[in-house]
């Protein structure tokens, strides 16, 4: 079989560099890069795309390897019927690792025809280091790699304002384009930058928040024999992801004429105003994702599908959703037709998500995606909401690290395993319950002090040690019935 190159694809001509991204993985590869294609193949677009190795170990030689070629195979279920549609994508022009090849990295920033800087670098990646330098090759913080690569552009084309860039990062963050932007700002006060290049920034350049949604669950390794057999070269790259798309990106008309992405069909959103959006998104999809795995994983089950399917399983998903719609303050029937759309999705036959891989840096996702509907809840109703608490229950269950003699797949950071097992080891559940929900670096609050809520934890938590999720779960339920 032949190796998957752009020699043997007859795919040597490449386009001109119009987008920078900043990240190689799955994500961006099964979404931006894919929304991308989509306008050179509709629409003459013509852009093609620098990828940007974030971490010092990635997969730009890999990608170089096969000329930034790679298959995306989109799995899911449109109307009751299984599809799946098998893209070549072929914009990704060139990889760069600037560990190695910074100069290579630096003169990104001449390209004529650049217009996009996009980023996924994580949560933890639009960070400030006040250690970073400009002469550092390269900085450590992505913003501030941005920064030198945004200095860059405006000496060599001695501050042109044709040459400003739209930068549009995906980063799962809230407000992460104006928190981007703001911590670029401090680099330049933190570097003597001119008040020149920061009126460039200000007035040619432009930044815009995002929201984007598709699950990517990658390359799919414990099936890749059964994806090769359906290609006729050799694809060291393949990602799998679902079907539905959306990429909510706050601006105007002009960003329409730049990304005219309304004249296809795919689910691009120019707004105003995101944050319904957001919310809708983050609280339902995203929560009900992040309050199923401590619970499901103690439950034995392995994958998201596994979860919904069950019956237990998934009626307490359901359940949790439910507890979270009844906290959102939009159209009844538009919440229901969403949290419909997404339990199809997590059904999806054709997606292997593993629960352990959402398992990661749980802590900080359950602050951000569950506790604030579990306190809108509780505002509203002047009760805790079950399944939520539950949930809660779980999630500190799950940090022990081991349960009925196995370990549990947790990925945090060494401080918050460290603070969690020192938690474990206090003499009384009543103490490891008030030392978990005092502590403010977790929830960015003393959770201790919410009526009922230290308590009914410990209750959840007793249940669960004696008597297992599920019978420990029906006298939980019980207790809040009667």
């Amino acid at each position: 079989m032949e190796k998957l190159n752009r020699k043997n694809q007859g795919l040597e001509k490449k386009f001109p560099i119009k987008v920078v991204q900043f990240g190689e993985g799955n994500f961006l590869r099964a979404f931006v890069d894919y929304a991308f294609q989509r306008l050179n193949n509709e629409l003459d677009f013509n852009a093609g795309i620098a990828m940007v190795q974030p971490l010092e170990n990635g997969m730009i030689n890999m990608i170089n390897d096969q000329d930034g070629l790679y298959t995306l195979f989109l799995n899911g279920i449109k109307k009751g019927e299984k599809i799946q549609e098998i893209d070549l994508i072929t914009n990704v022009v060139k990889g760069i690792n600037p560990y190695k090849d910074y100069a290579d990295y630096l003169d990104l920033a001449k390209e004529e025809e650049l217009q996009f800087i996009i980023s996924n670098t994580t949560e933890a990646g639009i960070e400030y280091i006040d250690s970073d330098t400009p002469d550092m090759q390269p900085p450590v913080a992505f913003p501030a790699r941005l920064t030198v690569l945004l200095h860059e552009r405006f000496k060599h084309f001695k501050g042109d304002a044709s040459k400003g860039l739209t930068i549009i990062p995906c980063e799962l963050i809230n407000h992460n384009a104006d928190t981007l932007k703001e911590i670029i700002f401090k680099y330049c006060d933190l570097w003597s930058y001119d008040n020149a290049f920061k009126t460039w920034l200000l007035e040619s350049c432009t930044f815009h928040n995002t929201l984007v949604d598709r699950i990517v669950p990658g390359y799919p390794r414990n099936e890749i024999e059964e994806y090769n057999s359906k290609l006729d070269y050799q694809d060291n790259l393949i990602v799998t992801a679902e079907p539905f798309f959306l990429w909510v990106i706050e601006g105007g008309e002009d960003l329409k004429k730049k990304l005219p992405f309304h004249k296809t069909d795919l689910n691009v959103k120019i707004v105003d105003d995101m944050q319904p959006f957001r919310t809708l998104k983050v609280r339902i999809l995203n929560g009900a994702h992040t309050a199923m795995v401590p619970f499901s994983l103690l439950y034995g089950n392995e994958t998201v599908k596994q979860t919904v399917d069950g019956d237990f399983t998934g009626k307490f998903v359901n359940s949790i959703i439910s507890e979270i719609n009844g906290t959102l303050p939009f159209d009844k029937e538009e919440v229901l037709a969403y949290s419909d759309e997404v339990m199809d999705r997590f059904r999806n036959p054709f997606i292997k998500h593993l629960l352990s891989d959402i398992a990661l840096n749980s802590i900080s996702k359950f602050k951000v995606r569950v506790l604030p509907s579990l306190l809108q809840y509780y505002a509203e109703n002047q009760q805790l909401p079950t399944n939520l608490t539950f949930s809660f229950a779980c999630l500190i269950q799950f940090y022990k690290g081991t349960w009925n003699g196995k370990e549990l797949p947790i990925k945090d950071s060494s401080e918050i395993v460290e603070q969690f097992k020192s938690a474990w080891e206090l003499s009384d559940l009543d103490l490891v319950v008030n030392s978990v929900l005092s502590n403010e670096e977790f929830w960015g609050e003393d959770l201790t002090k919410v009526n009922g809520l230290s308590q009914d934890i410990a209750f959840a938590l007793s249940e669960i040690m004696t008597n297992g999720l599920e019978k420990g779960y029906l006298n939980f339920n019980k207790q809040y019935q009667s």
